[in-house]
């Protein structure tokens, strides 16, 4: 992931599957698209997205099949899973208690 560098471990993995709770999808498209929902900000690189999609995948989150891209190219396209979809939730859930938190501490009034 692009700056900034020190985002809350597992961060990546959160953006994935919520890329992947929309529809099943290629690693470049992952890519592409959370490049584009984020204005340019989130910029994954191969070497940190496949690590994650292969960890996901391990830990049964994600699923892959190897099939004809849209450019006609073969290509691994992973799923949600069942087990993913309850992590998804549990994950946003925990994002958006700690980024009100963040967000609380931030806004202080300074003396």
């Amino acid at each position: 992931m692009s700056k900034p560098p020190d985002l809350v471990q597992g961060t990546l993995d959160l953006l994935v599957l919520k890329m992947l709770a929309l529809e099943p999808l290629n690693g470049w498209t992952i890519s592409q698209r959370l490049r584009a929902v984020s204005g340019e900000v989130l910029q994954v690189s191969d070497g940190s997205l496949y690590p994650a999609l292969h960890k996901l995948e391990q830990r049964g989150l994600i699923n892959a099949e190897w099939r004809p891209s849209e450019n006609n190219r073969r290509a691994k396209f992973y799923a949600l899973t069942r087990a993913g979809r309850r992590e998804l939730e549990r994950e946003s859930a925990n994002w958006q208690r700690l980024s009100a938190a963040i967000t609380h501490v931030v806004r202080l009034k300074e003396a």
